[in-house]
């Protein structure tokens, strides 16, 4: 007998925000998905949206309120720019904010582009019982979150804890 639980697979919504990326040349949505769906996990809708925080905030709040979607993951926006306002978009919504995620992706992150990793503002929070995950635009930075923090806490089977467990009791008042 194995102390492993069975695969729980997680149903995720993913939004690229970009004013210029498509369907076609997003590389960043791309790998995302292909590294949740090789672990099990359903994405059950993917979009682009350009950098406009209103809009972000619309499909965000339209995922947080499907029972069909269990977390987010926004790529884009987290920058230090004029036009990147997702961490704005996105944290008014929040419940609780999960400030130890951009933590720990800036520490992760730290290991491949160095000091660079100031300029991220990658947030993380729960709202309405769905997790949000605010990643930077570059793949790099995906690939980072995912297989340095997302990985982990996205698989019911690590240990000592992870998100997936929490998830019945996240609207717990």
């Amino acid at each position: 007998m194995t102390d492993e639980v069975q695969k729980r697979p997680v149903r995720l919504a993913i939004m690229t925000v970009s004013d210029t990326r498509t369907l076609e040349d997003d590389t960043s949505g791309d790998a995302l998905v292909k590294m949740a769906t090789h672990d099990g996990h359903e994405v059950v809708e993917r979009i682009i949206v350009p950098d406009d925080i209103y809009r972000i905030r619309y499909e965000v709040s339209r995922w947080i309120i499907d029972p069909n979607v269990e977390a987010v993951i926004t790529t884009g926006g987290t920058g230090l720019t004029g036009r990147d306002g997702t961490p704005e978009a996105v944290a008014p919504l929040f419940d609780r904010t999960i400030d130890g995620f951009g933590e720990l992706f800036r520490h992760v992150s730290y290991q491949t582009v160095g000091t660079s990793t100031i300029a991220s503002r990658a947030v993380a929070g729960v709202a309405n019982g769905t997790f949000v995950f605010s990643l930077p635009g570059s793949t790099g930075a995906c690939k980072d979150a995912w297989k340095g923090v997302l990985h982990d806490q996205l698989d019911i089977n690590h240990r000592p804890c992870n998100l997936v467990e929490l998830m019945p009791r996240l609207t717990e008042s």
